[in-house]
């Protein structure tokens, strides 16, 4: 007899975990606490940068990088209170989110902000009016 596999998407939603159903950001955390609000919010903040759908596989590298810019975060703080911070940790972690973000796909877009021409036609005419130049 076959062995007949299921897929995340076959199972039950009580089947899967707190966190696949989006119950937990983390398991066995609480969710209030500042490192995992923060660990949400830059979680958040990258997916919402994706233009399609993100993959488990990609979420997952997204979920390491929050992981390892909480970490950084923390260190820095240490580090702007005058406390002493292993600079190789640190190193390593920035190296780390380079690596990470270069996987995840995360690339510096460049907005439009070039106005429309009969917008700031329409824009440069009301200026004029306003403090009474003649055209």
């Amino acid at each position: 007899m076959p062995v007949v596999r299921s897929t995340v998407a076959d199972r039950k939603a009580v089947a899967r975990s707190r966190v696949t159903n989006g119950a937990d950001m983390l398991p066995n955390t609480d969710g209030r606490s500042a490192v995992v609000r923060r660990f949400r919010d830059i979680t958040s903040a990258i997916l919402n940068d994706q233009p399609e759908h993100c993959s488990e596989a990609r979420l997952q590298l997204v979920r390491r990088f929050a992981a390892a810019a909480c970490l950084a975060e923390l260190m820095e703080a240490r580090l702007a209170n005058g406390e002493q911070i292993d600079i190789a940790e640190h190193a390593l972690l920035s190296s780390t989110l380079c690596r990470l973000a270069q996987r995840i796909g995360i690339n510096r877009r460049l907005k439009n902000v070039t106005p429309d021409l009969h917008d700031y036609l329409e824009a440069t005419n009301r200026t004029d009016d306003d403090v009474g130049v003649p055209r």
